[in-house]
């Protein structure tokens, strides 16, 4: 099959979040097994030509609107030879940040996307490239599903093309005002509640969601709340509609990446086998944020300082949780109220409690291979990847039952004494408190806490399972009339 992968940001050229992990390590795998797999981003500014060797290979105009906009194609490859174009267009993608300025989003997102999204398709038509799938992803390239169905219903390249939508957080739906409409160059027919219009805005995701061949999201579980009002962010009347097209199919991580027994940047390298490396990494990682050395056990979290992520029920729960003669390390940035409110906690358990208020890949592995357990305690999570990572590095995962972590984390049986971490149902603190306490009575047994570990240690998460689900759903979308 040949597949176009577009995405807004993907590993190692452009990420703000998940998105880019799995834009990074899917196409490759998809690729891995056989197929023809391409993707296409824009070319923001932090993509350095001479740095990721891209050649200029043409140009176009894209249509936008009442006029056309022109714009540069680069072609670059990924480590793993994976062909990746590059739309350059420097008014709308030659900008600090991806999407926003540390305020507010870009106010002419919508224009941005417009562009990008008729750029993915005019993109195969310059280059005489017949996708079999059209693999979109999220609100940035909502639109492109649609004009297919629209714009280019009739135009023989595409006579075969069926597009897939992954929706990886439905949080995020790119709304915009409805004099924004005018970019797409769709009418106004299609600003209705039956159409893309959204609560008085044009929704980019909705595009996408409607017109779509199948929908896909990151985990079964997502793929369920979604359809319910809790969780569906307003769009759960359409998802209902799409339930027979959309099926969740969890994410991966690369295990090339993320492997204890050959990542040169741990104090000591460790297997499931040879666990002994890992007390060193523990000491490794108090010594870097300072903590002293105690006999307690040590709580991980790599996180977005937000409300989607628990910090709220965690922020009231410190006082309690710090009593239970826990360590804690959290490494994130985000909302500066929650911020403010674990550094505070942070001076007042100083022996305890570490804040590092940034993102840092070093510092990130060294928290996944020296804590004893990883905390995940969302409100709502469509897949995660943290949790994984975890696993793979042989730290106990204490999640809340939602989304990706309810179908990648095996709550503990204390009669079986099987599992690979900690599941707890009710988003509050007191529920996060009693996940918690549950490991905290494991932990104290050695044998049983090492089989644990080494449970977790054990399951497949890499990206090769999820490459072969997708190629069956491709296989689905071109069955469709």
């Amino acid at each position: 099959m040949k597949v176009l992968f577009a995405a807004s940001e993907a590993v190692p050229f452009a990420k703000t979040g998940g998105l880019a992990d799995v834009a990074g390590s899917l196409p490759p795998a998809i690729a891995a097994l056989g197929h023809d797999v391409r993707m296409v981003l824009p070319r923001y500014q932090c993509v350095d030509p001479e740095a990721f060797k891209l050649k200029h290979i043409t140009a176009f105009d894209i249509p936008l609107a009442s006029w056309k906009e022109h714009c540069d194609i680069y072609e670059g490859k990924t480590h793993n030879n994976v062909t990746v174009y590059f739309i350059q267009k420097d008014i709308y993608y030659n900008r600090p940040e991806l999407y926003r300025t540390a305020h507010a989003d870009y106010a002419d997102n919508a224009e941005r996307f417009a562009f990008f999204s008729r750029g993915i398709i005019e993109l195969c038509r310059a280059l005489n490239f017949r996708p079999d799938i059209l693999h979109c992803n999220d609100w940035q390239t909502g639109l492109a599903p649609l004009y297919l169905k629209t714009f280019y219903r009739d135009d023989a390249l595409f006579k075969r093309t069926k597009s897939v939508l992954t929706v990886h957080n439905l949080g995020y739906q790119g709304t915009f005002r409805p004099e924004d409409l005018r970019y797409t160059g769709l009418g106004w027919d299609l600003f209705t509640p039956e159409g893309i219009e959204f609560w008085g805005k044009v929704s980019f995701l909705k595009a996408g969601l409607l017109s779509a061949d199948l929908l896909t999201t990151v985990s079964a579980t997502y793929s369920r709340e979604i359809q319910t009002p809790e969780y569906g962010h307003g769009l759960d009347g359409v998802l209902v509609k799409r339930s027979a097209d959309l099926s969740g199919i969890v994410n991966g991580i690369d295990y090339e990446e993320w492997d204890p027994a050959r990542d040169r940047g741990l104090a000591q390298k460790f297997s499931a086998a040879r666990l002994s490396g890992k007390k060193a990494c523990k000491e490794d990682l108090r010594r870097k944020v300072d903590l002293p050395t105690a006999n307690a056990p040590l709580i991980g979290m790599v996180t977005r300082l937000t409300g989607q992520k628990g910090l709220d029920i965690l922020t009231e729960a410190l006082p309690e949780l710090m009593s239970l003669g826990v360590q804690l390390v959290i490494l994130g940035t985000g909302e500066e109220h929650y911020l403010q409110a674990l550094k505070d906690a942070a001076l007042i358990y100083h022996d305890q409690m570490r804040v590092l208020p940034q993102y840092s890949e070093a510092l990130a592995k060294s928290i996944y291979a020296g804590s004893d357990l990883f905390l995940m305690p969302s409100r709502y999570e469509p897949c995660g990847l943290s949790q994984m990572i975890s696993l793979r590095y042989g730290t106990v995962p204490v999640v809340r039952k939602t989304g990706g972590l309810m179908d990648t984390v095996v709550d503990y049986n204390p009669k079986t004494k099987r599992g690979t971490g900690f599941v707890f149902a009710e988003y509050s603190a007191p529920g996060l408190l009693d996940g918690v306490r549950r490991a905290l009575l494991v932990y104290g047994d050695t044998k049983i806490w090492r089989r644990l570990m080494q449970a977790g240690m054990q399951r497949d998460f890499s990206w090769t399972h999820s490459a072969k689900e997708y190629v069956k759903l491709y296989r689905k979308a071109l069955k469709k009339t």
